[in-house]
């Protein structure tokens, strides 16, 4: 069966500044050729699909960038009670093992912390829901993986929730516009 890689024309010469313009993707999943395939689609296929991502997903490469980003953005510890630190001490045996569920299919997500925050400005309080720090490493890993793909979908004027894009840089743009 040939694979999604092997119908890139092997002809295929990315531009030079790929990278560039695909500066956000993770590298240890996105390589040169595949932004290529994103970018221009694949010679004699009408619209480019792709399939087999979850070796992408558990490249152990790319689970140390998400545990990396995950210890980056802090958090509390989940059900489990493990805390960044905790998961970080043991991270070779952590992802090692991350990996094999991941790839084995057997990989389960624990159920989320509930904790209530203040709301600003009264004595109400909001819900939240804290995940486990091996969850936030999957979640991060299955980002790295699908985000650029439905990013290429995104209207350009699209801001929301989006790599180097927000509400702010919008309102910065819309005012550059319009004035």
């Amino acid at each position: 069966m040939e694979t999604e890689e092997s119908k890139v024309s092997n002809t295929a010469n990315p531009t030079s500044d790929i990278r560039a313009r695909w500066a956000w993707v993770e590298p240890s999943v996105w390589t040169d050729r595949m932004l290529w395939a994103l970018e221009n689609g694949i010679s004699g296929v009408e619209e480019t699909k792709w399939f087999g991502l979850i070796d992408k997903v558990h490249k152990i490469a790319n689970l140390t960038r998400a545990y990396e980003k995950t210890a980056r953005n802090k958090g509390a510890a989940g059900v489990d009670h493990m805390s960044i630190k905790g998961y970080g001490k043991r991270l070779e045996a952590n992802l090692a093992k991350l990996q094999e569920q991941l790839a084995e299919g057997t990989y389960r997500p624990s159920r989320i912390r509930r904790t209530y925050i203040p709301k600003p400005g009264g004595s109400e309080k909001r819900p939240l829901g804290i995940p486990t720090v091996q969850d936030r490493v999957v979640q991060t890993a299955v980002r790295h993986v699908i985000e650029p793909i439905f990013e290429q979908t995104f209207a350009g004027n699209s801001y929301g929730f989006r790599p180097g894009r927000g509400c702010k840089k919008r309102i910065t743009t819309s005012d550059k516009i319009a004035g």
